[in-house]
């Protein structure tokens, strides 16, 4: 009984020894990440991070719309227009863009992210009468 004792207690100690063999680099991993993270940047990054005009091209995708280009001005969390239109909108800490144009009786939306310099998403809505969508591409400048 005593051997079966010891070696219970071995066994568990060996189980014991594994599971913090594993845990300890899993605790340094997380730890670790976050700081690294894009999303952690990002978000030390703050609002204004995004600030000046962005040059903006949409290309159209489906619908019989031309693709066309527009100034867009970033200043804090707000997105508006640095051209023609209605342009409202807003921008979190991490990039995530959502943008509302109207120009007339032409209206469309975006979705997207800036990350440093540039940027990217998809848009859809209604050009001169014509349900469009795309994508778009942005270069701040």
């Amino acid at each position: 009984m005593t051997t079966s004792a010891v070696a219970t207690a071995f066994s568990a100690g060996s189980h014991l020894s594994r599971v913090l063999r594993w845990m300890l680099p899993a605790v340094l991993l997380v730890a670790i990440a976050p700081s690294g993270s894009a999303e952690a940047r990002g978000m030390r990054a703050g609002y204004g991070a995004y600030n000046g005009t962005w040059n903006v091209r949409f290309t159209t995708r489906a619908g019989n719309c031309n693709s066309n280009s527009f100034p867009f001005s970033v200043y804090g969390s707000r997105v508006s227009s640095a051209g023609g239109g209605k342009v409202t909108g807003g921008i979190g800490r991490n990039g995530q863009v959502a943008v509302a144009i109207r120009v007339g009786l032409s209206h469309a939306s975006g979705v997207g992210r800036l990350a440093g310099n540039v940027g990217g998403g998809r848009w859809s809505g209604v050009i001169s009468g014509d349900r469009c969508s795309g994508s778009w591409q942005a270069i701040r400048g």
